[in-house]
């Protein structure tokens, strides 16, 4: 199979359990929203799984994969096959002793991270359950840590179904907890002052994390791995990853670390209440798109180009990463201009229930408006950083992530100090946005600088083609929009039926200017849902 279909094939794998995985995300997200709605409580809630979530977010999305991945794919070509295994132990059990150290910390320390978390927010009693529910959710970071490591083992054999399904059963022990079946008696235990809902999701968050790495334990046994304990810090292959992982870390996860600025700056006292919660429901309506593509992407990238890096093969994994930038523009920037139109409605279809009110939706919208801004820039990072981690260079997109960490704190600090009127808690979401095209621009320029063209000229040709689809699309969709009289239907169901006509007018209108400006990328497209449809015959590891 040529590596253009392997590609494929692996990401429709993984694009097609994330979309299950997003839409079980969803239902977590909306239990949550039901349950907390934008209250102090869901802020609260929100605040104390900021630290896990980057930590599982980064892991999940390739951050440990990173510096892991391209050093076992060189064990694999050029060592035997029981050294190979012995240096995978030594990495798992490692890691294992460095996480248990980062949980014991984070349990001992929970009223300092919230404190980290809330320098510009209101006093401190404000944020006592934060404390508390960051006591019980910080140990999952080290059964997340080691899914990471356990998902990395499996992808570097091209087993890409397992590591990616294990998120769905993470969010599916979240949502047990939000029924008041689970979480009553789970709150008998808690003091009186904290008996919350978010206690028993604090508790799904915890169990989601076991469940998450003892679903890959199996697969990783019938391919060969032990698990006695094997600890080892002068081991070469050990220390290269060693050095690797921090910067990959920090590279790969700059856009999660991101969220944690933006999130430290939303709870600013001169934000409005609510304004930490907008921000994470917001974000989670766009990683339906940007996990569901993007991300799948990515993850079959990094094995793929870690091994043509090793065999010398310099051009065509120039030509696999141009061709994966172009396939998920080809979705990401409809996807952008479809969020940033249709956003009002989204939300209030998707979210607002319970104690999630219209003011809710109003806030969440305007964050959701400046982070779509940005999506096509998230979704670049997230492909063009494997490029330099399949040559084992980890400190340049750290670098350039280090640049862009300061731009978000600098435009976030400028936004609340003199923008504050206008942009109000979407500030620290076009800071973000912003900082994402600098960081993509810096790494595609490097690149090109040292390893020669990457084929800009014909991205160019493929993005503007792609822009052209977009507007017509948005056109449509702002149409279809006006017609519906969305905002006149009164029943849940209606406004299904109204949203559900809209985005399918908007989608037949992209698709059909696309075909008549003759984009390459639509046919690729299709080939990515023929293979998805053909999924379950792909070794999934399970």
């Amino acid at each position: 199979m040529t590596t253009k279909g392997q590609l494929l094939k692996s990401a429709s794998v993984v694009a097609l359990v994330t979309v299950i995985s997003r839409i079980c995300g969803y239902l977590r997200d909306q239990r949550i929203a039901l349950l907390l709605g934008t209250s102090p409580a869901a802020d609260s809630f929100i605040l104390a799984f900021r630290i896990p979530g980057l930590i599982r977010r980064m892991a999940g999305e390739g951050s440990l994969g990173a510096s892991f991945i391209p050093v076992f794919a060189g064990y694999l070509h050029n060592e035997s096959r029981p050294q190979a295994w012995a240096f995978a132990r030594k990495v798992f059990w490692d890691v294992a002793f460095a996480l248990a150290i980062v949980a014991l910390l984070g349990v001992v320390f929970s009223r300092q991270v919230i404190d980290l978390l809330t320098v510009f927010g209101a006093h401190q009693a404000h944020w006592e359950l934060a404390v508390y529910l960051n006591r019980i959710i910080f140990p999952a970071v080290l059964f997340i840590g080691l899914a990471a490591v356990a998902a990395s083992i499996l992808n570097s054999f091209h087993v890409f179904g397992l590591p990616a399904a294990t998120p769905i059963f993470f969010n599916l022990s979240l949502i047990a907890c939000s029924f008041a079946v689970i979480y009553r008696p789970i709150l008998r235990w808690a003091p009186a002052e904290y008996r919350s809902p978010a206690v028993a999701l604090a508790v799904g968050i915890l169990l989601g994390g076991v469940v998450q790495f003892a679903l890959q334990i199996p697969a990783l046994a019938r391919r060969g791995m032990k698990f006695w304990p094997r600890f080892s810090v002068s081991d070469a292959g050990v220390r290269k990853v060693g050095r690797l992982a921090a910067p990959a870390f920090f590279g790969m996860g700059v856009y999660q670390i991101n969220m944690v600025i933006d999130t430290i700056f939303a709870a600013s006292s001169r934000m409005p209440e609510g304004s930490i919660t907008s921000l994470y429901v917001a974000d989670r309506v766009m990683q339906l798109v940007l996990g569901s593509y993007a991300i799948a992407m990515s993850t079959a990238l990094l094995p793929a180009m870690s091994h043509q890096w090793a065999a010398g093969q310099w051009s065509e994994m120039k030509r696999t990463f141009g061709f994966s930038l172009r396939v998920v523009s080809f979705i990401t920037v409809p996807a952008a201009v479809g969020l940033i139109l249709l956003r009002q409605p989204i939300i209030q279809v998707l979210f607002q229930h319970g104690r999630f009110t219209s003011a809710s939706t109003a806030l969440t919208t305007r964050a959701l408006f400046y982070y779509s801004l940005g999506l096509p820039a998230f979704a670049g990072v997230k492909l063009i950083a494997p490029m330099y981690y399949s040559t084992q260079d980890t400190a340049t997109p750290a670098r350039t992530g280090a640049y862009a960490l300061g731009l978000n704190i600098a435009l976030n600090t400028i936004f609340m100090l003199f923008f504050f009127r206008t942009l109000s808690n979407g500030s620290p979401a076009l800071a973000s946005s912003i900082a994402a095209y600098f960081n993509f621009g810096a790494l595609f320029f490097l690149f090109r600088k040292r390893y020669g063209r990457l084929g800009g000229r014909g991205l160019l040709q493929s993005l503007c083609k792609i822009a052209a689809c977009s507007a017509g699309m948005g056109f449509a969709a702002y149409a279809a929009l006006r017609f519906a009289a969305f905002e006149g239907a009164r029943t849940l169901l209606v406004q299904i039926g109204f949203l559900v006509g809209i985005i399918a007018a908007a989608a037949a209108a992209y698709f059909a200017l696309a075909w008549l400006l003759r984009c390459e990328e639509l046919g690729e497209f299709f080939l990515l849902l023929r293979r998805t449809e053909t999924a379950p015959a792909v070794e999934t590891g399970a």
